[in-house]
């Protein structure tokens, strides 16, 4: 469930920026940050008007213990009964609030990446897009885990899947799910041609236990050795977990750690992270309709980026806008690229 505390600050914060006076010639953003603050008043208000209700809670405890009174004791006691029947039903409305807020910005997504065209280079490629990632994580004091990944001799990522945990992890990640190109010189071209290479991002939120219900009869659950690059075992036992989704056919493994229950346990995250996509996309299909946020929506095979390394400049397709500085932006300062992504998703919703 969201954490309430948060949501207090951040509404306080909020405040504190709309009350700056240059706001008002930024009316956009001013719009932004007051529809932010709607949300998040029904919850703050709410919140006190709990307190208060438990504020007189005690106050007629203390009378009723007394006892002086009989006939302010009676009253207090009746009083005190309709004063519960609203706290409980307070407690589910704030309860059902933090719920939906939650599930608006899941704080834990599983994201999968993989090396496309370009052979060895695309698997580099991949490996680049994961320590971006990987330090961009660290800088917004997220936690990582690594759920899965197949390298291969040089250094690369034929695959890789790892969790990320922490506060606007999904806002801020959800519009990097695409087709990402790069174009530059390998290390290995002695020609100094430059070549052309993508790798697939896919960013799921996690599931949490309530959401997707898995009946253990519709898992077939196989057990293996786990291999390195070149397919050599680099465990004795079998560690490695393969498990497959009988219903959908989808099969999900791990292998990177060095029990089974621990791999069995990262297959699983990755296996709910799947199916609720897959919920996610049957349901729109249902009801006939396509995506309003065509960033935010990024189909698998949809290229949105590319990386030019000969002119220093990363292009996101989807807005038309280019970013220098490509060594930053792969040290993990993705900051502007995000910001960008994320005002200009929030001015399509106004559409």
């Amino acid at each position: 469930m969201a954490d309430l505390e948060k949501i207090k600050k951040e509404y306080q914060e909020l405040l504190n920026q709309l009350s700056d006076p240059e706001l008002i010639s930024n009316w956009d953003k001013f719009e932004e940050l007051n529809k932010r603050k709607g949300v998040l008043e029904k919850i703050v208000e709410k919140e006190e008007e709990l307190l208060e209700i438990t504020n007189r809670i005690d106050e007629n405890s203390t009378i009723l213990t007394s006892q002086e009174d009989i006939e302010l004791a009676s009253l207090a006691e009746t009083e005190t009964l309709q004063l519960r029947e609203k706290e409980k039903s307070l407690r589910e409305e704030i309860k059902k609030l933090l719920a939906e807020e939650e599930n608006k910005h899941p704080n834990a997504i599983v994201v999968e990446i993989r090396a496309g065209t370009g052979g060895d280079e695309a698997a580099l490629f991949a490996a680049d897009l994961f320590k971006m990632y990987s330090k961009y994580a660290a800088l917004q004091n997220w936690t990582q885990k690594t759920l899965d990944s197949r390298a291969n001799e040089i250094g690369g990522y034929k695959e890789i899947i790892f969790e990320l945990k922490g506060s606007d992890v999904y806002l801020k990640m959800i519009n990097e799910g695409g087709v990402h190109r790069v174009q530059r010189i390998p290390t290995t071209e002695k020609a100094g041609r430059i070549h052309t290479s993508t790798a697939s991002v896919a960013v799921l939120p996690k599931p949490k236990k309530t959401e997707i219900k898995m009946n253990p009869a519709d898992l077939r659950i196989d057990t293996y050795r786990s291999s390195g690059p070149g397919g050599q075992y680099v465990n004795k036992t079998d560690s490695a977990v393969r498990i497959t989704h009988i219903p959908t056919g989808m099969v999900v493994a791990s292998q990177t750690e060095r029990n089974q229950l621990s791999n069995k346990e990262n297959a699983m995250s990755i296996l709910a992270a799947r199916l609720l996509e897959k919920q996610e996309t049957d349901n729109i299909a249902k009801m006939g309709g396509k995506r309003n946020m065509q960033i935010g929506g990024a189909k698998r095979a949809e290229k949105i980026r590319t990386y030019n390394y000969p002119q220093d400049r990363i292009t996101d397709h989807r807005i038309k806008k280019s970013f220098h500085n490509i060594e930053s932006v792969m040290d993990g300062k993705l900051d502007p690229v995000v910001e960008a992504l994320i005002e200009a998703a929030s001015a399509e919703e106004k559409e």
